[in-house]
């Protein structure tokens, strides 16, 4: 995995303009430009609508990694992620502004947690997933009472079909990246993790969050801004998004490779997490499969935390590269929304292979 980093130098500060200041023009170029003072303020909206998660040590992780990990439990949120945060705060803004339904696209967790938030305030949500959705998901899904449909594979596929549903309905998009408030909002999570450190006499010099549409680790750049905390995107090597966005200097398309991180299979970074995130990511590691999967029976074990395979994407990285970050490194373990199956094939693997 050393071979697979891609550094990423700073190139200035991210500045600060509310988050509910309205966006104009041309949806690439001219998102609101967010700073963490929004994050602050997002902090205090969600107070009472979400769970303040714990941070985990675990002594056989700190020896592995060769520093001092500590994780964020959000695989113990509502809803199962992290991405409830951003939800709350979207719904919660749209229902105050008379919305008559919710609408969102999403690989499985945003669309959990949009489905929560919307029934917390009594609207009806339409999820857009593609067809081939982890089906523990999609049966969460419709507990909750949301309406589920399925198109295609591709983030662009999704998206045509959020548009043509907003035009039958008249609903309200909640896009998981585009939308200021969602990347605020997920921003709350990395805060709070900087802030339980702080509580127990320590100080991160890293914290390391997968990377799937961008707003995990746009939300963690805002939280961390002028703190000195490097921020380390974790992405599957099999879905490289941000590297090549990096690479290209904008959000490009890449061939999405087989994974078992289905919470990090955007294959384009969002525009407002890349503008947010650019200057301010120091590092973006391409993990390997194996790597996933190994790190996420490592949580299992030695943490006695069970997360999804996106959240263990950050644990790889965090685990190959703690030393060179430093000797405090926080994790965003962003959910726990593991398929059942996929769990049993995981540790049934690791006993065969001895």
């Amino acid at each position: 995995m050393r071979d697979s980093a891609v550094d990423h130098t700073a190139r200035g500060a991210v500045p600060g303009i509310a988050a509910d200041r309205p966006e104009t023009g041309d949806a690439e170029t001219a998102f609101p430009e967010l700073g963490r003072e929004d994050v602050e303020r997002a902090a205090r909206l969600l107070a009472g609508q979400i769970w303040r998660t714990p941070v985990v040590r675990s002594e056989a992780l700190d020896a592995a990694a060769g520093a001092r990990l500590w994780l964020k439990a959000e695989n113990l949120q509502r809803g199962g992620s992290f991405k409830v945060r951003g939800a709350s705060l979207a719904v919660a803004r749209l229902a105050a502004e008379g919305s008559r339904g919710v609408l969102a696209q999403s690989t499985g967790n945003h669309a959990i947690s949009v489905a929560l938030a919307a029934r917390r305030r009594g609207l009806p949500a339409t999820v857009v997933l593609p067809e081939d959705a982890a089906p523990g998901k999609v049966a969460r899904l419709r507990e909750i009472g949301a309406r589920v449909v399925t198109a295609g594979t591709t983030l662009a596929e999704r998206i045509a079909a959020v548009h043509d549903l907003r035009e039958r309905h008249g609903y309200d998009v909640v896009d998981p990246y585009e939308d200021p408030r969602v990347v605020a909002g997920q921003g709350t999570a990395t805060a709070e993790l900087v802030e339980q450190v702080e509580r127990e006499g320590g100080r991160l010099d890293a914290v390391v969050v997968p990377v799937g549409g961008g707003s995990a680790v746009a939300g963690a750049c805002l939280a961390t801004s002028g703190t000195g905390i490097a921020v380390v995107g974790a992405e599957p090597a099999a879905v490289p998004a941000l590297a090549a966005a990096l690479e290209a200097g904008g959000p490009v398309t890449v061939p999405v490779g087989p994974t078992i991180a289905d919470g990090l299979r955007p294959d384009r970074i969002g525009a407002l997490p890349f503008r947010t995130a650019r200057a301010s990511v120091s590092r973006v590691v391409a993990v390997p499969e194996a790597a996933i999967g190994a790190a996420l029976r490592a949580a299992l074990l030695h943490a006695r935390l069970l997360v999804e395979p996106a959240a263990a994407t950050a644990l790889a990285a965090a685990l190959d590269l703690a030393p060179s970050l430093g000797a405090d490194v926080g994790v965003l373990l962003s959910g726990g929304n593991v398929e059942e199956g996929l769990l049993v094939s995981l540790l049934a693997g690791a006993v065969a292979g001895g």
